[in-house]
């Protein structure tokens, strides 16, 4: 069984309220300017020169600052899960642009992601003992359609219980291999030895992002792909240990998003906070439909300096 939502909400409290068996390096983007004023869908000049090169939804090889990338989370086999499961993709793709309308500015657009929970933690060990189970190919395949129909990013995330993140990465491969496919980290979920998902709160170090970025960056170089989201879920401050040795990887825009539920308050002092600790990463920020007390609206959200590249809704 999947960890239910009075875990998650326990967690995420505790959360807010606080402060690879390695595959091998993190692509950072530069985190300085908001980029605001960036030419929209990001269709360089070289990419004009080369339409047979490969390009992100709705065009371009380059996510931030050209786009600013809004996204559902969520898996279909539990509506618990977040946004993402709730409905079929196409319903739910209408939903997500809807609720992207408040973030798109003329000079940077909105770029939609479904961000589908590839490796699900779970509440018991399973045959393998490992505390998680596989989203089966063919819903990823059935996402992964939808996403281009809708123009969208498909971002997959691992919640990977007892298992190295690396072991879950290199299963992805295939998928990770498309030109608009991303990968998400959520160290939460990210448990030790005798440790069980939604019993403790998880981590991962600042080595094994390094090691999926550059993984990511290499499928990029050797398959002439755009640029690829790397987002790194975090509400503690040791959810990332070490997060000083983060570094660029070319290719991956490596991305922390901030998690955690609860009062706008809270979360907006949560988020300056990471984003002080990370000044040369790009910037999330997640809100919860549920979860959330007064939930803020999308002028709130790009009300906070600096502004996040990349909005979750769960």
């Amino acid at each position: 069984m999947t960890v239910n939502r009075y875990q998650r909400r326990r967690l995420g409290a505790l959360g807010v309220l606080g402060g690879l068996a390695l595959l091998a390096g993190v692509a950072v983007g530069a985190g300085g300017s908001d980029g605001d004023g960036a030419a929209p869908g990001g269709a360089t000049a070289a990419a004009r020169r080369a339409p047979a090169q490969l390009q992100l939804p709705g065009g371009g090889r380059r996510l931030f600052p050209d786009r600013r990338i809004v996204g559902f989370y969520g898996s279909p086999q539990d509506r618990q899960l977040g946004a993402l499961g709730i409905g079929s993709p196409d319903a739910m793709a209408k939903r997500l642009k809807r609720q992207a309308r408040g973030y798109a500015r003329r000079s940077r657009p909105v770029l939609p992601a479904f961000e589908l929970i590839a490796t699900i933690a779970n509440a018991d060990p399973g045959a393998d003992g490992l505390y998680r189970s596989h989203t089966p190919d063919r819903v990823i395949r059935r996402y992964l359609r939808a996403a281009r129909r809708h123009k969208a990013l498909l971002v997959l995330d691992i919640q990977p219980g007892r298992a190295p993140f690396g072991r879950e990465i290199e299963r992805l491969r295939r998928w990770l291999r498309e030109p608009d496919v991303g990968l998400a980290l959520d160290p939460e979920w990210h448990v030790g030895p005798g440790q069980v998902p939604g019993k403790v709160i998880g981590s991962m170090d600042a080595d094994a992002v390094n090691a999926a970025a550059a993984y990511l960056s290499r499928i990029v170089r050797e398959r002439g792909l755009p640029e690829k989201l790397l987002l790194v879920h975090r509400f503690t401050d040791d959810m990332i240990g070490r997060d000083e040795r983060l570094r660029p990887f070319p290719g991956v825009q490596t991305v922390v998003n901030v998690d955690g539920f609860g009062g706008r308050e809270v979360k907006i002092a949560k988020y300056r906070a990471f984003v002080r600790r990370t000044p040369g990463l790009r910037r999330g920020f997640k809100l919860f439909y549920e979860e959330d007390t007064n939930l803020m609206r999308p002028g709130t959200v790009m009300a906070m300096q600096p502004r996040p590249d990349v909005v979750v809704y769960e």
